[in-house]
């Protein structure tokens, strides 16, 4: 970035001279100057500053990052897509179906401005799967279709002192079963690192907690490793950033185990795969297996 595009030229023309001597190239297509108010896509998202007045910003501008025209519009059409694969299938089957998709987009863009996207993307999947109640239920009213498919959810309160939510026209055959709406998904935005911080320094406690708040650790995991502080509980080593973790259960669900915290461990991906070495037993082999192995066996 530079406030003179002659400087921003001539780098280009540096880059391409130094690409050159390794046989490479910028390829035209995919490189463009363009100035920060016009804004660009990259990885799905667009990325651009805004002017604002004086008190807003002391810059005069304001960037921001939200969802791209372009990933929004493929992302629709997916949805589109796939209701219209299941037109004959039943609720639950179309359910099954969106809410993995629905779940991983909303996840992907949690960390920037994505509010107004998702309450668009609310409506837009709204209209469509009651244009896909109606059509199955062409004898029917527009009353009895929406009350056959739409319900209204209660939802926990996250704190003891707070009151439960009630969410209404919510996709869904019961309460366990349900699709569920971007805009509930909660942003969380991303912490830069201190500039004084480095992987290297020593000091976990602030590498451990920035893995417990990160954007893509599940609530149910960051409670995991603030219980485990960190540490692996197969190899006994300090998670670092860039480590694969997968959750394990301790007492396998083939054998009875739950999902529950007390039942779940946070290790290491290469530790996973050792601990589920062995081969699940047949039925004649259960009865003969120690608690004390349970661990070892895989779910």
């Amino acid at each position: 970035m530079h406030e003179n595009q002659e400087v921003i030229e001539e780098c280009q023309r540096i880059i391409n001279e130094w690409l050159k001597d390794v046989g490479l190239e910028l390829k035209p297509s995919k490189t463009k100057i363009i100035h920060t108010f016009d804004g660009f896509d990259f990885l799905g998202f667009n990325i651009r500053q805004y002017k604002v007045g004086k008190y807003q910003s002391k810059q005069g501008f304001k960037t921001i990052i939200k969802p791209s025209e372009k990933s929004v519009k493929e992302y629709y059409e997916r949805l589109r897509a796939e209701i219209d694969k299941h037109k004959a299938a039943p609720q639950a089957a179309l359910i099954k179906r969106l809410k993995p998709i629905v779940r991983g987009w909303c996840n992907y863009y949690r960390s920037v401005c994505s509010k107004e996207t998702y309450s668009k993307m609310d409506y837009l999947l709204w209209n469509k799967l009651q244009r896909w109640g109606y059509r199955r239920h062409p004898n029917k009213s527009k009353t009895w279709v929406n009350n056959k498919y739409w319900g209204t959810k209660v939802e926990k309160p996250k704190k003891p002192w707070e009151a439960p939510k009630v969410d209404n026209w919510v996709f869904m055959t019961d309460e366990e079963n349900y699709l569920p709406k971007h805009a509930k998904t909660e942003i969380i935005r991303h912490t830069k690192v201190k500039d004084t911080r480095s992987p290297f320094d020593g000091n976990l406690v602030y590498w451990n907690t920035r893995m417990q708040k990160h954007p893509e650790t599940t609530t149910q995991k960051g409670r995991l490793l603030k219980r485990q502080k960190g540490i692996c509980n197969h190899c006994g080593l300090t998670f670092r950033p860039g480590d694969f973790l997968e959750v394990h259960h301790i007492i396998p669900r083939a054998l009875g185990g739950n999902n529950l915290d007390k039942n779940l461990e946070v290790i290491h991906l290469h530790c996973h795969d050792e601990k589920h070495r062995t081969k699940i037993p047949s039925n004649s082999e259960e009865s003969s297996i120690d608690s004390s192995e349970l661990d070892e066996n895989p779910f």
